[in-house]
């Protein structure tokens, strides 16, 4: 583990030439890969350090038992004692942060919430949802703009489509597609009965267009005119795309931009993730398989959480994770949960390699 924590050490002074480096803080976008790159590995740097000066002190005190002094001694060994536990707890935490990440998760991600069953309540809660999710998003110093939205009569959306940016984004929000569950009074309940609903939670990771491999000679792309709420913009212009991958025959839409360029960009993320998970389905794995079962795959059959208002209650069904402070997660307090989630993953990983 320490040979590979090294590694990294000089990967990370690299990494600070190279953004101090004028040419690369003038070429944004390799600024921006470099920097997602200096962030991530940045705590392996730091855990090392800490875990040589920690090593270095356990010596040191360990010397101290030869003392002839009873006294000092006696002190040498609660000093090791205490050391001893400090490293084992960060060689657990640098043993988590050494585990494989998937390649995506330093993705940016594109977020679709929609209203499940349930009416106008399904409606209200993905709204509630949507406003948990951004605060979350401004704790972290994220941002995210809102590409498509539809309100609801009674408030609240039936669907609403976010572009997030940030860092680890996708590695942290990926855990979130899947089924929430809602159980609580309505405002439209007059006899005060609780009611169940729900509203699911898609999420995609965005792929920067040169990573995305594909001939465009084997991409056809149609566009055509939207439909929906929208008004005339909508009606006259082609802003709906679609592409088929010709090879493969796997073909995506876009529609959530008023914007054909943008609807172009979007069915071609789309597109590459369809077309991966494709290839990894044919290549999984039993690995693959435990991974699926704990972060879930967003198929909105799976129910992941339910938020019982009543209790103030949360549950994540994935890892039987019940807490009971809901108000503060539908105010955006969704560390805990998520990070709980990362080491239920890690642990899979570990026992699957």
């Amino acid at each position: 583990m320490i040979e590979k924590l090294e590694s990294y050490k000089d990967r990370f002074k690299v990494l600070e030439e190279r953004l101090s480096d004028p040419e690369v803080v003038a070429d944004q976008k390799e600024f921006t890969k470099l920097h997602k790159e200096y962030k991530r590995i940045t705590p392996l740097v730091k855990g090392l350090e800490k875990w040589e000066k920690l090593r270095e002190e356990y010596h040191q005190a360990r010397e101290l038992l030869d003392e002839a002094d009873e006294a000092v001694k006696a002190m040498a060994r609660d000093e090791i004692k205490e050391l001893q536990g400090q490293i084992d707890e960060l060689e657990a935490e640098l043993k988590d942060l050494l585990v494989p990440r998937d390649p995506e998760d330093a993705s940016d991600a594109m977020v679709e919430i929609r209203a499940g069953t349930g009416g106008d309540e399904a409606a209200i809660f993905a709204g509630d949802l949507f406003k948990m999710y951004t605060s979350f998003f401004d704790q972290l110093d994220w941002k995210y703009e809102i590409i498509n939205l539809n309100e609801s009569a009674q408030g609240g959306y039936s669907r609403i489509v976010l572009e997030v940016k940030g860092t680890d984004v996708y590695g942290m929000l990926k855990y979130e597609s899947g089924t929430h569950r809602v159980q609580r009074v309505p405002k439209t309940e007059s006899q005060g009965r609780v009611h169940t609903s729900a509203a699911t939670v898609a999420v995609l990771p965005q792929f920067e267009m040169d990573e995305i491999d594909l001939n465009k000679e084997d991409i056809r792309v149609d566009t055509f005119r939207s439909s929906g709420a929208g008004g005339q913009h909508v009606n006259k212009t082609e802003s709906g795309v679609r592409m088929t991958h010709i090879p493969s025959g796997v073909s995506v839409v876009s529609t959530d931009s008023r914007s054909q360029l943008k609807n172009r960009e979007f069915a071609l993320q789309r597109l590459y993730q369809k077309i991966l998970e494709s290839q990894r389905e044919k290549e999984a794995s039993s690995r693959a398989e435990q991974r699926k079962s704990l972060v879930g795959t967003g198929d909105r059959s799976g129910k992941i959480r339910t938020y019982n208002f009543p209790q103030n209650r949360v549950t994540d069904h994935r890892i039987n994770l019940t807490l009971y402070n809901l108000d503060q997660v539908m105010g955006g307090k969704l560390q805990e949960i998520i990070q709980a989630l990362k080491v239920a993953d890690n642990a899979s990983k570990q026992e699957a390699s």
